[in-house]
């Protein structure tokens, strides 16, 4: 699959999940991009924002698996990964799959649960696998978590450590609607006859690792690459923040704006596509300082601050066209 054929492929997927989810374009190009880089997803809204049914929207029009898994205090581990139970008739023990096996996981609330619990996740999106009595099964591809968590209630709920954040390619939050996309919710309720609704499939799993695979064709300048570096770099020199993004984060601020490079039809990078997915990328991945925690410094506006800061490289298209033939 090339460039233009992945941008089509895109475009189909984003057109059938907003025919069944009322979001902005911004949110669920944010969760597409992130589902091409081979990334998972964080969303952190109120209830009642359309998080769930724009996963498993997703999966639908992806083609792929679903499970959803609710988060609660008294969750264990072996709920998510599985567990092996005795086969009397067969004397041997048998594996049972957890939900985790699934193409497309919902860790709907993932911060009601403890955090063994919550770290059960940890090697599944790390690695791809689980590991269960010392024996490792491998999970199926493409395989993207996507997590929500709800901001708003702070008894019985377990924050995510910044480690767990950091397995998070991307947050983002949904929002309310507008009034005019309030109303054509409403409106669409009335014209069908079950509560909610469903999205079109458009894609299937090979088509879903074939464009996942496109992003590793898209070409980064050096300059572009020094561009991330030094927002990179930025982050952990500022007075607000208590630790900076990581090497690892830059390495998803690459893979992300590769992939964004994608869904807007380039094979190459430009520094628009670094500033467009710098917020979800990079935004969970501080530590603020507790006297910028206790002064209401957001992660956005540190970050906000950082990007205005840092000098933008220019990148010509015509240096990525292709040589004239004779």
């Amino acid at each position: 699959m090339d460039v233009p054929q992945a941008r089509a492929e895109c475009d189909a997927v984003l057109q059938t999940v907003a025919d069944a989810v009322v979001a902005d374009d911004t949110i669920l190009e944010t969760v597409l991009t992130a589902v091409l880089a081979e990334g998972h997803v964080l969303i952190e809204d109120v209830p009642g924002t359309g998080k769930t049914l724009t996963a498993r929207s997703f999966a639908d029009a992806l083609g792929l698996s679903f499970s959803r898994i609710q988060f609660t205090p008294d969750l264990l581990p072996a709920d998510i990964t599985g567990t092996h139970i005795y086969r009397e008739a067969e004397e041997r023990f048998e594996f049972t799959e957890g939900p985790v096996f699934a193409n497309f996981v919902l860790a709907d609330e993932i911060n009601r649960a403890p955090p063994k619990t919550q770290a059960a996740l940890l090697e599944a999106m790390a690695e791809g696998q689980v590991t269960v009595d010392g024996e490792t099964h491998d999970l199926p591809e493409p395989f993207v978590v996507v997590a929500t968590q709800n901001p708003v209630e702070s008894e019985g709920v377990f924050p995510l450590p910044a480690a767990q954040k950091d397995r998070f390619l991307v947050k983002t939050a949904m929002g309310y609607p507008d009034a005019a996309d309030e109303q054509g919710l409403l409106r669409s309720r009335t014209e069908r006859k079950s509560a909610t609704p469903s999205a079109d499939t458009a894609l299937d799993p090979e088509g879903v690792r074939a464009l996942q695979a496109v992003p590793e064709t898209v070409t980064v300048d050096d300059d572009v690459l020094g561009y991330i570096v030094d927002i990179v770099g930025r982050t952990r020199d500022d007075a607000r923040v208590e630790v900076g993004v990581s090497p690892r984060g830059s390495q998803r601020l690459l893979e992300a704006a590769r992939a964004r490079a994608v869904v807007e039809g380039r094979a190459y990078v430009r520094p628009v596509d670094v500033t467009t997915v710098a917020e979800p990328v990079l935004a969970h991945r501080l530590v603020r300082t507790t006297d910028a925690t206790v002064d209401g410094a957001a992660s956005e506006d540190i970050l906000a601050d950082v990007l205005d800061a840092v000098p933008v490289p220019t990148v010509s298209a015509e240096e990525h066209e292709a040589p004239a033939e004779g």
